[in-house]
């Protein structure tokens, strides 16, 4: 299984689907579907309770698979990849865009 490229915070656009070119910000990360801010909106029918005393519809993102999004680097969307470097403490596994070659984080 190859690692998840994609993290929590990270700007991505989307690239295929009903919401195709949104860009939004990553919430959450689940095994191979992330959730984006704003992008994949269902409408859910919620129950009264405590926490909503009214209840009624709720609109609410849902996960996306993580193959129909990609990373926006500097605006444009780029792939990921990983490369270590080397530092004080010994050797880091890091992002790179591939576009540019350039450290993520």
């Amino acid at each position: 299984m190859s690692t998840i490229k994609i993290k929590k915070g990270d700007n991505v656009k989307i690239i295929t689907g009903k919401d195709k070119g949104k860009e939004g910000k990553v919430i959450a990360v689940m095994d191979s579907k992330v959730l984006v801010e704003g992008v994949n909106m269902v409408t859910k029918h919620s129950k009264a309770s405590q926490s909503n005393p009214k209840g009624g519809i709720i609109h609410q993102e849902s996960p996306i698979d993580i193959s129909n999004v990609m990373y926006v680097h500097k605006g444009k969307v780029t792939r990921l990849g990983f490369t270590t470097t080397e530092g004080k403490k010994g050797s880091k596994k890091v992002r790179i865009a591939k576009s540019t070659g350039e450290v993520i984080d």
